[in-house]
């Protein structure tokens, strides 16, 4: 391995290093700890809707609806 590249890889680890002492107080000072449940909630909402809305029986529905799914060019008249 050249010194280039163990002088890389030594800088990305020291980053790394420094960058997870200093979390904690970045976290801190933007208040996420306060919005963490509302995000998490989001996530989780968010993750439910799109497994619901992959299932085939919501998919069948929203083709009758016309909302379906286009997996092939309409015919041109």
């Amino acid at each position: 391995m050249t010194t280039a590249n163990k002088r890389t890889i030594r800088t990305l680890l020291q980053g790394a290093v420094a960058f997870a002492v200093a979390l904690p107080a970045i976290i801190d000072a933007s208040g996420v700890p306060a919005a963490l449940p509302w995000v998490a909630g989001a996530l989780a909402v968010a993750g439910g809707l799109a497994r619901v809305m992959a299932l085939p029986a919501v998919e069948a529905i929203l083709d009758r609806v016309g909302l379906g799914l286009v997996d092939e060019e309409a015919p041109r008249p």
